[in-house]
């Protein structure tokens, strides 16, 4: 039976919490819109196929990396992803229920807490981390002893550019743990997720193209959210 990698293994509990206050939030919605009656069963389904994810996740670092929080904060959606599927619920309804869900629980954490982050995200400080990581994926050597990583370039912004910085991710860890496990179809909906991630912290992501949606790369651009357009403020 495969295991959990030692670092997801000290985070599991925090993570296993954080699936079952999504449930609580998603009970009403896998009701009404995914027409799923036996809801306690759905919820029990999800958390055994949570940790079957876990066992799957990539290992790309741990807290030296900054994608491996990424993985502890998504890579549920998948086991309710897989779940949902199973049940029939069509992909479309299974992103709009998880990104909804997800919005309600980042806005649960406190709204000076969720803005103090933002605020570090786009510090100088954070971006001079940013491009020190940026440069290190691209190395063989990096790639070479995490293959499941994402892969990605600082991107300065030019005359004329409104936002602060940006970053073309050239590979992306999710794509490759989906593509493993033939799912796809269900990478529209996490990267929807990202949008709200980063508006509940006072940011603005724009974002043309994915890789999941077969560009050669994703192009985040990142710039703060005037104060009257914050989510949940």
């Amino acid at each position: 039976m495969a295991e959990i990698h030692p670092f997801y293994q000290t985070h599991r509990e925090a993570m296993e919490a954080a699936m079952r206050g999504r449930l609580d939030i998603a009970e009403p919605m896998l009701r009404e819109r995914a027409h799923l009656s036996d809801v306690h069963g759905i919820r029990q389904e999800v958390m055994d196929e949570f940790g079957i994810v876990l066992t799957q996740m990539p290992y790309v670092g741990g807290a030296a990396s900054r994608m491996s929080d990424f993985f502890m904060r998504l890579t549920g959606f998948m086991a309710i992803s897989r779940v949902l599927r199973r049940h029939g619920v069509p992909v479309p309804v299974i992103g709009e229920i998880e990104r909804e869900t997800y919005k309600a629980q980042l806005l649960t954490e406190p709204e000076a807490e969720r803005l103090a982050l933002g605020r570090q995200f786009m510090s100088s400080e954070n971006q001079v981390l940013l491009r020190e990581q940026a440069a290190r994926s691209t190395t063989e050597s990096h790639q070479k002893e995490f293959p499941e990583d994402f892969v990605y370039d600082f991107v300065e912004p030019g005359p004329g550019d409104e936002f602060e910085f940006g970053i073309n991710y050239r590979a992306c860890g999710f794509c490759k743990l989906a593509a493993r496990h033939g799912e796809t179809e269900i990478l529209p909906n996490i990267c929807g997720l990202d949008f709200d991630a980063y508006a509940t912290r006072g940011i603005r992501l724009e974002r043309t193209q994915t890789l999941a949606g077969g560009a050669s790369h994703c192009n985040f651009r990142f710039s703060r959210l005037p104060p009257d357009r914050k989510i949940g403020s």
